[in-house]
């Protein structure tokens, strides 16, 4: 049987990860703009482009490449970002899934810090290990985005270095051009003491992205920058 990227509702006490539908739109167009500082080197759409851009999300959905969902905050009820599995890697014969990267995330400006967006790479890492049974797991940001780097290193990535020019620059004023792409990963390996990481970081609210995560039992660690 083919493997078929489809993300599962994935519920946590701060988060539930929903399957991401044009009825988010309107909490989404909300948070896209409380604060747009923060977003200079990431894609987020305005207001007014949130329905094309679920519509963008969902087409590369339904073509197989990604599992787009919507970041709900489970006090309020309101959709405040998104996140997405995407680029499936799949054995020979495409009935196991291999490897798949966590990405596409955003999130408004006061969700930010709360312990939410560790908590929902908790449910994707987690999801991806002990269900899917990946051999790795994925993360890049724009290799000049300092805060982004160092929330994917606080939830327990390894950083393996900077691929250039590889991929599409969001930043203002780069319209066409390429980025160069700090990689990080998980492997299955490193899952367990990655898990127990993330859960001594929720266990104290999970509200800290410049925490560097403590040295694995491989005996390997990267650096913030």
């Amino acid at each position: 049987m083919t493997f078929t990227l489809e993300g599962p509702a994935l519920e946590g006490k701060l988060v539930r990860l929903e399957p991401l539908r044009q009825q988010h739109a309107g909490d989404l167009a909300v948070a896209a703009e409380e604060d747009r500082n923060p977003y200079r080197f990431t894609w987020v759409p305005t207001a007014s482009e949130v329905p094309a851009y679920i519509d963008a999300q969902l087409a590369r959905a339904a073509a197989g490449h990604l599992a787009p969902y919507a970041q709900v905050e489970r006090a309020s009820g309101r959709a405040v970002g998104v996140t997405a599995y995407w680029d499936p890697r799949l054995s020979p014969a495409g009935d196991r899934l291999h490897a798949i990267e966590v990405g596409f995330t955003w999130l408004a400006a006061s969700a930010q810090g709360t312990g939410l967006n560790t908590e929902a790479k908790y449910l994707l890492f987690r999801h991806a290990f002990d269900n899917w049974t990946v051999a790795r797991l994925d993360l890049k940001t724009d290799a000049r985005n300092s805060r982004s780097r160092a929330a994917i290193e606080a939830a327990g990535a390894h950083f393996e270095g900077v691929l250039r020019n590889w991929s599409r620059s969001w930043a203002p004023g780069e319209d066409g051009l390429l980025r160069d792409s700090a990689i990080f990963s998980v492997t299955a390996t490193e899952w367990p003491a990655c898990r127990a990481h993330l859960e001594q970081r929720l266990a104290r609210g999970g509200a800290d992205p410049y925490r560097p995560r403590p040295q694995s039992s491989t005996g390997s660690s990267s650096n913030l920058e």
